[in-house]
């Protein structure tokens, strides 16, 4: 009876620890002007961006340890058993969290056509950088996004 119980508050967590996909925008950026500056890629390099630490985890691991010990020894016992339990599942839980919303990232180094150079760190999304791709360095509010350009843009003739 208890197993299932762990089991479900486990995966509850850490259903709430998603990663975002890059590909995905916030709402609030939803029918915001952006800025978009062309750009020459000079680097690219793998990263990794370090996952959150919302407390989601940490209290979900609270919970889950603090039941599961919770019925260890007798009355007194088993109150200092559920709280042992509530701190290591806190510290567990945490480390879950932190695990599961790590995500792969690459630094992605730019020239602008007026010389100056940019670096933008960003999630792995569907588009793949190489040195001497085309692309935009897309601004919206204070962030900012590499993508990569058509290879004609409108009105204009290819870099």
């Amino acid at each position: 009876m208890l197993k299932p119980l762990i089991i479900a508050a486990s995966l509850a967590t850490l259903a709430s620890c998603q990663t975002a996909n890059p590909d995905v925008l916030r709402r609030e950026d939803a029918q915001r002007l952006s800025s978009v500056e062309d750009a020459t890629v000079l680097s690219v390099r793998s990263v990794t961006i370090d996952g959150s630490q919302s407390g989601i985890g940490a209290a979900g691991g609270a919970v889950v340890g603090g039941i599961a010990l919770s019925n260890i020894g007798g009355p007194r016992g088993s109150s200092i058993a559920g709280i042992a339990g509530a701190i290591a599942g806190g510290v567990i839980g945490n480390a879950v969290e932190r695990d599961a919303t790590k995500q792969n990232g690459v630094e992605i180094v730019v020239q602008l056509n007026d010389g100056n150079r940019r670096s933008v760190i960003q999630a792995v999304g569907g588009e793949r950088f190489a040195t001497g791709d085309a692309v935009y360095l897309v601004t919206t509010g204070d962030r900012v996004r590499v993508q990569q350009r058509p290879s004609t843009s409108v009105g204009r003739s290819s870099p």
